[in-house]
């Protein structure tokens, strides 16, 4: 996809950079939509307990084949579309006895392309296709990968993400994930080859305020330029970057320590952190 500038006759269009979309179909398939809720960030007191949310478009949810559970049925991609739920694009395809399903569209998939889901060892490697980990050849490009074989795909899911197959062995599989982070997976796992499509969406420049609340985005306000009584970082005079570490309202540390559980189960499937450190154990 292409960057769009335009010759602003608005004062919404001086800076916004939109992409050139191809969609090839602009309603959804009926039947694989859910109706979507908008909370607000309030919980079922009606108070606030996700700051900065609130209005935006009324949609639709997609219901996206994230299991991939056809096994061995080839399916016909029927159309690329939009999904206001994600950054990345959506394709619907068709298997061959009729049923319909949305997936993430990888980059390159085109319209009639054939995909499948397969356990077979001797697969074409073709993007779009779904194996599991050790079916893959080390090197291969995926997304979409499940955390435990059969739970659907949980990784690697934002546009223009993608996954790299380090090595399997035995039972496991080492991926170096979009992050830099190094991990290990069950080789039983399930991913699709190729990389999420729609990689420009990071180039996007809204443009206005206006935008933001269309997509469910409220104002966010810095808090050093709120009062003391508001934010610990508030208050004084003049202009002041706080004087302090970064807090939240609460005085919960905002930067310089890692927020992972340190006790969490899957740390030791961790090989190497993202920001470079080794895993200790």
């Amino acid at each position: 996809m292409a960057l769009i500038t335009k010759s602003p006759i608005t004062p919404g269009q001086r800076f916004r950079i939109a992409l050139k979309t191809s969609f090839t179909k602009k309603d959804p398939e009926k039947r694989l939509l859910e109706s979507k809720k908008n909370s607000g960030g309030r919980n079922c007191y009606g108070r606030i307990t996700s700051r900065r949310r609130g209005g935006g478009h009324k949609k639709h949810y997609r219901i996206i084949d994230f299991k991939r559970t056809k096994f061995d049925i080839p399916a016909k991609v029927q159309s690329i579309e939009y999904d206001p739920n994600r950054s990345a694009n959506i394709a619907l395809i068709a298997y061959a006895d009729g049923e319909k399903q949305y997936i993430l569209a990888p980059n390159k998939l085109k319209v009639s392309d054939k995909v499948i889901n397969t356990d077979k060892q001797k697969a074409e490697f073709d993007v779009g296709n779904n194996m599991r980990l050790r079916d893959f050849p080390p090197s291969t490009k995926i997304h979409a990968i499940e955390v435990r074989p059969g739970s659907g795909a949980k990784l690697v899911r934002a546009a223009g993400a993608g996954a790299q197959l380090v090595s399997i062995e035995g039972n496991l599989a080492t991926l170096k994930m979009p992050s830099g982070e190094i991990r290990m997976l069950h080789a039983n796992c399930r991913a699709t080859i190729g990389e999420v499509g729609n990689h420009e969406h990071q180039n996007i420049a809204v443009g206005k305020a206006g935008r933001s609340r269309w997509k469910n985005k409220r104002p966010r306000v810095r808090g050093v330029a709120m009062n003391p009584v508001d934010h610990p970082m508030g208050g004084g005079e003049g202009r002041t970057s706080g004087g302090g570490h970064p807090t939240s309202p609460w005085g919960q540390l905002a930067k310089g320590f890692p927020t992972r559980i340190k006790s969490k189960p899957s740390n030791r499937m961790i090989l190497v952190r993202r920001n470079g450190r080794k895993m200790k154990g």
